[in-house]
Formats: structure tokens, sequence, C-alpha cells
């Protein structure tokens, strides 16, 4: 019996993109990444590739803040560390700029905001929805980031002061130094912006939307739940588990950096 008659090909979620290294790596996976290697190139299938980098971050004349997070991505517990960063997401309209908040301690999307300018509105934006999600209460929170200047500016500053937050900027020009955040912004760019046109940015916001929130539930079905949080707005309860966030980091409380 030939190969393609033993195994079918894997079924996978119309809005994901993996390649074989990722379908081997599912719990429901039952055939050697070989084989599935070998049955996608047989019906033609390819794995999205991801295009190049392009940065928003520009050196400015403001104070920055320390790295207190020096590349180590994880955290002990809910709230104690953030990460963001803009990305931006062309449309026949323009361009428009997401902004994300994401808790590295089960990397729930606590906070997005989108808007045709990348400026300090957009990141207060994002920062407040992720302390409404939190129920406001998020102080001694560490908020790590480039240092671009939305993040740099005193409109922001004065955001995480008010909200009890305090900042942790990388270097400019190391991608390595906000990886968490720029591996969401390569996950939203491979498996979801660059899938489609998009011809209106209400569509995009909307679409967007959508993405973060399936992304968020099925990280909770994948691995399980440890702890339940506050949610946004109806007062709905959402389970998080506790998982690292960035590959090849083990677990560690970043608040312990000097």
């Amino acid at each position: 019996m030939s190969r393609s008659r033993r195994c079918s090909p894997p079924r996978v979620a119309p809005t994901a993109a993996p390649g074989s290294p990722t379908i081997f790596g599912k719990p429901a996976g039952r055939f050697p990444r070989n084989t599935v290697a070998a049955r996608r190139a047989e019906l033609g299938l390819a794995s999205r590739a991801v295009k190049r980098r392009r940065s928003l971050t520009r050196s400015g004349k403001r104070p920055v803040a320390r790295d207190l997070v020096r590349r180590k991505f994880t955290a002990v517990a809910p709230d104690v560390l953030w990460c963001g960063d803009l990305t931006q997401i062309d449309t026949d309209e323009g361009p428009l700029y997401l902004a994300t908040t994401e808790d590295l301690f089960s990397r729930r999307m606590l906070g997005y905001a989108m808007s045709a300018h990348h400026d300090s509105a957009l990141v207060t934006a994002s920062l407040r929805m992720a302390a409404t999600t939190r129920g406001g209460q998020v102080d001694g929170v560490i908020f790590h980031s480039d240092r671009g200047s939305e993040y740099t500016a005193t409109v922001t500053g004065r955001t995480c002061q008010a909200l009890g937050i305090t900042q942790s900027m990388g270097r400019v020009g190391s991608a390595l130094d906000n990886a968490a955040a720029e591996a969401f912004n390569s996950t939203v760019k491979v498996e979801f912006v660059h899938r489609r046109l998009y011809r209106a940015t209400t569509y995009l916001w909307a679409a967007t939307r959508g993405f973060v929130d399936r992304r968020d539930q099925a990280m909770i079905a994948d691995h399980g739940v440890s702890t339940d949080v506050p949610g946004v707005g109806n007062g709905v309860r959402m389970a998080e588990t506790g998982r690292p966030a960035y590959r090849g980091q083990g677990r560690r409380n970043p608040g312990s950096a000097t």
C-alpha cells in the first residue's frame, strides 16, 4: 500500500500555517516528522515565509528606562512582567499600527489598540486596556519595551506612573532585547495578516480582535487552567496558566534582574 493511502494529510485550523515540525509537535500527531514533510511535498504545501522585518524604532533624545529584563522573558506569577511593541499592518486605505501588551507569565494578550498613527496615545490605550483587564490593580508590574519614541514619551511615562507600572527598555536596534513581543508580531503577520488583503481599516481592526481572542482561548484550552483573573467589560473570568514566553529561557523572576 502506498504511503499516500496509509496516512491522510494532517488537519490544521484554516487560520494556521504550520510546517512539519509544528505539526509533528502537536499532541494529536501520529506520524514521524519526515513522513509529514514528505506528504506536504506531495500535496504541494508550503509554510508561510517570514518577511524581512522593518523596524519602527528610532533612537531619540528622551531619557530611557534601564533594562530590568536582560532577555529573561519569564515570570513566576501573573502581573509580574508585561511586554509590548508596535507593528505596522498595511491596508488599501493606508497603514494601521497595532500596539500590544502581553503578560509573560501566561502570554495572554491583556491589551491591544490600533490607530493610523504610531504615537504615545496608541501605547497608552493598550496599557490602559491591560490595566482594565486586570481590574485596575497592576501596581508593581514591570512593562518591557524597546526605546521607540512612543515608549519614551512623557505621556507614556506619566501613564505608567499613574498605574504603578515600572518601565524597562531594551537597546535600540536589538530585536532580541524584546524578543517575546517581537515573536507575537511575527505570529500575527505570518499566520494572519500576510494571508489576505485588507481593503478597509475597520475590517482589519475587527479581524485582528478576532485573531487575538482566538489565540488566547486556544492557549487556555491547550495548556490547562491554573488561576483565574478578571476579564474585560462583562466580568467574564478567563483562566491562565504559566508557560515560558520565549523558547529556550528557563523560568525565573525578572524582577530580580539588576
